[in-house]
């Protein structure tokens, strides 16, 4: 599928992050070429009238020279794209952001893409950093259904593990959990030999969109059933919480919506 790739200027890179425990995120692109089915950030489509979701990037083309403002706090890297999508092969945007930000602050980045591996001199220069991967095991059927343009799930597994023997924090986050889809302890098998801690997060059914909950009922309904039936899910979540916790690693909880935000600690 052709990306179309909307050029733009901003006023600001940093923004106030409504996430609990972060200052600031930052997003030099909007929009993503990976165009996974259940993206949260499909929402966004209500206010750039660019097209289907996955079909534009908007490039923020002076991001690099907004980078430099200094900031105080935690910065996330990104919330509404990915900040190693398919075009950054070429734009380098993010490279040149990395470049000029203030080495000082706290950075966490985020990503489903190995060429993340490529930064790993300018990680580095950061006093604090951590980068997590993406891994939610998706294979076949399923990541054909849900995200057939992502990297497939080994190039996740090798590439958290390149981050992690270069000497830098890494974590994995396990999303999105689909009741008898995702296999979160397959996922950690695959990961707990690089991986510092881990992030759980379970499908946000309401923000995957009326399309992506149609197709999960059709393809899935006993995923779908369990994801909209109180009882269920309340079964689902408990059961998930003991499988994690019989796991043995360092996880910061499982983020859940069924019933609104809600972090279920471990």
């Amino acid at each position: 599928m052709k990306v179309r790739v909307v050029k733009r200027r901003t006023k600001s890179l940093y923004t106030r992050s409504r996430i609990p425990g972060v200052d600031w995120t930052v997003n030099q692109y909007v929009g993503c070429a990976f165009a996974c089915e259940y993206c949260y950030a499909k929402f966004l489509t209500r206010w750039k009238d660019y097209g289907r979701w996955g079909s534009w990037v908007e490039v923020k083309t002076n991001a690099p020279e907004l980078a430099r403002k200094r900031v105080k706090g935690s910065v996330v890297m990104s919330t509404v794209s990915d900040p190693y999508q398919p075009m950054e092969a070429e734009l380098k945007l993010t490279r040149r952001v990395l470049r000029y930000m203030d080495k000082r602050n706290e950075l966490s980045i985020l990503t489903k893409s190995p060429l993340v591996t490529r930064d790993i001199d300018l990680f580095k220069l950061f006093d604090r950093i951590e980068v997590g991967l993406t891994i939610n095991g998706f294979t076949g059927r399923e990541k054909r259904l849900f995200e057939p343009l992502t990297p497939v799930h080994e190039a996740r597994v090798n590439a958290l593990k390149t981050l992690k023997e270069a000497g830098l924090r890494t974590y994995v986050f396990v999303s999105p959990i689909i009741p008898e889809i995702t296999d979160v302890s397959a996922v950690v098998e695959d990961t707990r030999d690089f991986a510092d801690y881990y992030f759980f997060e379970v499908l946000n059914l309401k923000a995957a969109g009326k399309e992506f909950q149609g197709l999960l009922r059709e393809e899935y309904p006993e995923s779908y059933t369990v994801l909209t039936d109180d009882e269920k899910f309340g079964e689902f979540l408990w059961e998930l919480k003991k499988e994690i916790k019989s796991l043995g690693v360092k996880a910061e909880g499982i983020e859940t919506h069924r019933r609104g935000w809600e972090f279920v600690e471990l």
